[in-house]
């Protein structure tokens, strides 16, 4: 594979001061596969030259322009933006973009949209840590949608694979377009979403969304806030990802009773091949912990990177997380589990609540579902002693 490499902390204003860089590229013909501008800081007129030159690179598959923006003011931005994203349009076998770690906040969403809702090639599409907040997220998300329209029309399917979307304040706001367009596109492998301040109706909305994507083998919704409603929501939407492989919930506040529900249904088998599984930091007690050492005995014989770190620790506690360590021997994965060195002691419920908005938006949540609740935990107990029957850990 040819490889163009810009070289790491340049400034490049103007045309005449990028065109060295420019002669380079130039120099490697038009089957250039790959260019890589990362790392330094470009501005319009050194974007524009390079959006000229890439027009004929008909062979590139691979264009990173992550952190490029460095030291830009936001003014300078959407029109650099634009310049890249137009040219990129012109070539056919284009399937990876990363534009991560450029600040370019919402107001900067709007250059991409056609690139996004138009590539017909494009599989891996890397937005990471750019600030769009809820009304980019909804822009992006609404290209998303595009493309699948798009490629419905076609009569093919999107070719998207890969959506790394992390660090952006995506928030609630965002979170229904997401979904429409996870719902649509069908092909997705891999989606990253991790500290986007994402409340539990938007981890509901986005999981449902992603229930239509029967290949996914890797979620990662770290930092973000699922408590008990968005845990049954990624619960139920466990069994419609049979090849997933890496589970990221870490800083979810799933709580006791959500992770009991994800637990229980990964002892039902949902999700055999997972390799990674990820729960610090979730105040997770002994029942969930219990639950899911059952899980991996009958279910983890790919489990090989298992963190638990930050959850309960009481008297009893490391008896439960024997009984993990035990389950992953079983597979003769003892070393998978992380070292708990961070173990917290259980606050009373008042003191758990992040904030006092939370509190009351939990309160909120969860009152019309107290006599329900009570039902359905003694059909859950039912179910788990019928499964529990079933666990021998050697």
């Amino acid at each position: 594979m040819t490889t163009f490499t810009l070289g790491h902390q340049l400034k490049l204003d103007s045309l005449e001061h990028t065109q060295p860089h420019l002669d380079r590229l130039r120099q490697l013909g038009p089957n250039v596969e790959e260019v890589r501008f990362g790392g330094n800081t470009l501005g319009i007129e050194a974007c524009e030259g390079v959006a000229k030159e890439l027009e004929d690179k008909r062979e590139l598959r691979i264009a990173d322009f992550s952190d490029i923006f460095t030291g830009r003011l936001i003014t300078e931005i959407p029109q650099s933006l634009r310049a890249l994203c137009t040219s990129l349009l012109t070539l056919p076998l284009l399937t990876e973009l990363d534009l991560s770690d450029n600040a370019f906040g919402g107001r900067s969403a709007e250059p991409m949209l056609d690139f996004i809702s138009s590539a017909p090639s494009l599989e891996i599409l890397r937005l990471n840590n750019n600030g769009m907040g809820p009304q980019g997220g909804a822009m992006i998300a609404g290209a998303l949608l595009e493309n699948a329209k798009k490629a419905e029309k076609e009569g093919r399917k999107s070719k998207l694979r890969v959506l790394v979307c992390g660090r952006n304040r995506l928030e609630n706001g965002s979170a229904p377009d997401f979904a429409a367009a996870f719902s649509a596109l069908t092909t997705l492998a891999e989606v990253r979403m991790p500290q986007n301040g994402i409340r539990m109706e938007g981890i509901e909305a986005i999981v449902k969304g992603l229930q239509k994507n029967p290949n996914l083998q890797w979620l990662d919704l770290q930092d973000n806030t699922a408590t008990e409603k968005g845990s049954r929501a990624i619960a139920e939407s466990l069994p419609f990802w049979p090849k997933l492989r890496i589970l990221n919930l870490s800083d979810c506040l799933l709580r006791p009773r959500g992770g009991l529900s994800i637990f229980t249904t990964l002892l039902s088998g949902s999700n055999p091949l997972l390799t990674s599984l990820k729960l610090q930091s979730n105040e997770l007690d002994t029942r969930a912990i219990t639950q899911l050492a059952a899980a991996i005995a009958l279910h983890g014989e790919h489990l090989t990177d298992l963190e638990l770190n930050g959850n309960y620790g009481v008297d009893g506690t490391e008896e439960e997380y024997e009984k993990v360590r035990e389950a992953l021997g079983k597979w003769d994965h003892e070393d998978a589990l992380d070292e708990l060195d961070e173990l917290e002691e259980p606050e009373e419920e008042e003191e758990e609540e992040e904030s006092e908005k939370e509190a009351e938006v939990e309160e909120e949540e969860e009152k019309p579902e107290v006599k329900e609740e009570t039902k359905e935990e003694k059909k859950e107990e039912d179910e788990l002693a019928g499964l529990m029957d079933k666990v021998h850990i050697a």
